[in-house]
């Protein structure tokens, strides 16, 4: 796996930045021509060798320089004999051995701007057509950039400068994945985009613009057997998506979204055949959800039946049900989910989201999501129908409540009262807290003050702010019955009026999380108006 490779890595001697290297290999052993030798060499690459030098500054200058010369004395014989691979085997060999001896580098990450002042960057990129991508993903290991920055920054800065990115693409276009060196030459490259990615978020936007975004597409959408790149090519992607606008237009742009829905399809009657297969279907959710930000890929998503699919999924039972609740979550909240909310109705997804709303399934748990999360999303996306669907679609939705002797109003009302206790008893906790940090004679400032918060929505305030939104909507529906039955069940419970309008005005001052400032003021606005009301 990746974490064993990555920590076997780190496995080479340290003393205090002065590392054990091998000595050069002695020179007769360089005339073996033929396989057998050649096979024995790349493997006693792996042997330590007992006469270890120390390693520091002057030992990578001299390592870099020979490795500078070996790699220019093989690129020029390839070119002088293209055709003849025995004239240059002897060079590939010894650019091998110093390459196998600079993998120290990736110890001493305090020394790396000797590769950026010694212009072995360009040699290092040159690599990338080669099968050395290894040392590359060693160098930019996470770990060892966070272990000296200064040194991270310098070689990150220099690989960008070189379009690092650009040639990853344009080699990994080249391999044939089908041999299985070339196929780890791909992954060893996404690993290297990894490492930086994770090392310096803003490079994303960049990164998927230099090609990345098209080929991991082109990629994920490949007819071949799912394996470990394709699983690899998932992650990357749902990283290029996370918090980026950018990068979720560029996908859509690119006609992402209908690459996205096609892969998914696959798990609407059929579960992952394994552990991997099951992440990468978490990461194409993943990446679903974060492109749904953007209005924009809204829009995309209805024209490519998205809303279609959920449905399908949500009815078929299998795991892709739990993430295509969220997926449909994000699809129809806001005032930008507007139009699949209508659709939802259309496609008589009413049908699929109240069951899951009157019985919370019992397969959820088993899937590792909580019945929290679930009723969250279910809520949720009942809420955003109720603010956004007009006519007779919201007619279709409000007659759902009174069906049955209002047996989904009783069922809001059990999520009150669960919810309810909830908060009120991290509430006390929090009390307790503030308590003593005021006979410590400590400042509560804002901040955790919304740490405090913050911690409130996760004990169940959002869901609970939720289902008295939705509470709230319905006594405001111009019918009678539903308001009769949500005030006789407060009344017959102990509960109150005013503990629901203390819940919708804190969630009032509190609207608008990235959104503009008129968007914030007339929902407010609105929610104010609805509670005059209740």
């Amino acid at each position: 796996s990746r974490e064993e490779s990555r920590s076997k890595q780190k496995t080479t001697g340290r003393d205090a930045g002065r590392v054990l290297v091998r000595s050069e290999p002695d020179s007769e052993e360089q005339t073996g021509g033929d396989g057998e030798k050649i096979l024995q060499r790349l493997m006693d690459q792996d042997g330590e060798d007992p006469e270890g030098e120390l390693v520091d500054e002057s030992t990578v200058k001299k390592m870099i320089l020979t490795f500078e010369k070996r790699s220019y004395k093989n690129q020029e014989l390839r070119i002088k004999f293209p055709d003849n691979p025995e004239k240059f085997m002897e060079a590939e060999l010894d650019l091998n051995d110093i390459i196998q001896e600079m993998h120290v580098i990736a110890t001493i990450p305090e020394l790396y701007h000797l590769l950026v002042e010694l212009n072995a960057v360009h040699s290092l990129l040159g690599l990338l057509s080669h099968d050395n991508t290894d040392i590359l993903n060693e160098l930019t290991d996470i770990d060892t950039l966070h272990e000296s920055e200064e040194g991270a920054e310098v070689l990150i800065d220099a690989l960008l400068e070189g379009q690092v990115v650009a040639l990853m693409v344009q080699n990994m276009e080249r391999l044939d994945e089908t041999v299985k060196e070339e196929a780890d030459g791909v992954y060893n490259t996404l690993a290297v985009i990894e490492n930086m990615a994770e090392f310096r978020p803003g490079l994303c936007t960049e990164a998927a613009q230099q090609g990345l975004m098209q080929w991991l597409l082109k990629r994920i959408k490949a007819k071949m057997p799912f394996d470990a790149n394709k699983l690899y090519c998932s992650e990357i992607l749902a990283i290029l998506l996370q918090n980026n606008d950018k990068t979720r237009e560029l996908l859509g742009e690119m006609d992402g979204i209908d690459v996205l829905l096609q892969q998914l399809s696959v798990f609407k009657r059929h579960n992952p055949a394994t552990a991997e297969e099951q992440e990468m279907m978490e990461n194409l959710f993943d990446a679903l959800c974060s492109c749904l930000m953007l209005p924009a890929n809204r829009d995309r998503f209805l024209r490519g039946e998205g809303l279609q699919l959920m449905n399908l999924m949500l009815r078929e039972k299998k795991m892709s049900r739990v993430s295509a609740l969220k997926v449909l979550d994000y699809g129809v909240i806001g005032p930008e989910g507007s139009d699949n909310c209508h659709k939802f109705v259309d496609i008589l997804g009413l049908r699929t989201i109240f069951p899951l709303f009157m019985k919370t399934p019992k397969k959820m748990k088993k899937v590792g999501v909580s019945d929290k999360e679930h009723e969250e999303h279910v809520c949720s996306i009942i809420a955003s129908m109720l603010r956004n669907l007009k006519g007779q679609q919201r007619s279709r939705l409000l007659s759902k409540f009174t069906e049955n002797d209002c047996e989904k109003v009783d069922r809001l009302m059990e999520l009150h009262f669960k919810y309810l206790e909830a908060v009120q008893l991290a509430d006390k906790r929090i009390e307790g807290e503030k308590h003593d940090m005021v006979r410590r004679g400590e400042i509560i400032d804002d901040a955790m003050d919304d740490e405090f918060y913050l911690r409130r929505l996760d004990a169940g305030l959002f869901v609970l702010q939720l289902v008295c939104y939705i509470m709230v909507e319905i006594c405001n529906a111009g019918v009678p019955q539903l308001q009769q039955r949500v005030h006789q069940i407060l009344n017959l419970r102990g509960g109150s009026v005013k503990i629901v309008r203390h819940i919708m005005r804190e969630y009032a001052e509190n609207i608008g999380d990235g959104k503009s400032e008129e968007f914030k003021e007339s929902e407010q606005k609105r929610i104010m108006e609805l509670l005059e009301n209740f």
